[in-house]
């Protein structure tokens, strides 16, 4: 199996880097909708919209995007022999806080989508950086591999 894994090896690392690439502009596009959502009452036919697109962000790009990271980020590890390196277990770690990000996130839209308002605007700026920060690590932790 590993032998064929290095086979597609390219193949393997230009869909995981361009499934991540769609996975971060979805968590990057969540809490810009979350703020745009603040200006709607709940109920009101603007939140309505809201909760339809967010909806959507969530099914059609940020689900599908995060299952095919970790599927091919793990066949990538498996096939260089990368589970025994230090740099892969931090970068490991940093995507392992990035899905709990996103599913926190999820929830907190999920509770929108009812009418409840869990975060506030600002909340939502600050969160939203979360992803920009882990990426900068992880891609750092990839190409120096410092570790």
């Amino acid at each position: 199996m590993q032998d064929f894994l290095l086979s597609i090896y390219p193949w393997l690392k230009i869909g995981h880097v361009t499934f991540m690439v769609f996975w971060l502009a979805g968590l990057f596009m969540l809490p810009r909708q979350c703020i745009y959502m603040l200006d709607h009452a709940p109920g009101s036919e603007g939140e309505a919209k809201w909760v339809e697109r967010m909806g959507k962000l969530r099914k059609i790009i940020l689900t599908p995007s995060l299952i095919v990271v970790w599927v091919l980020g793990l066949s990538i590890a498996y096939a260089i022999g990368a589970f025994s390196a230090g740099w892969f277990h931090a970068k490991l770690a940093l995507v392992l806080v990035l899905t709990g990000y996103h599913g926190w996130l999820v929830g907190k839209t999920k509770k929108m989508a009812r009418g409840e308002r869990p975060l506030t605007e600002k909340q939502c700026r600050m969160f939203g950086e979360v992803p920009g920060l882990l990426l900068v690590l992880i891609i750092a932790l990839v190409y120096l591999k410092p570790f």
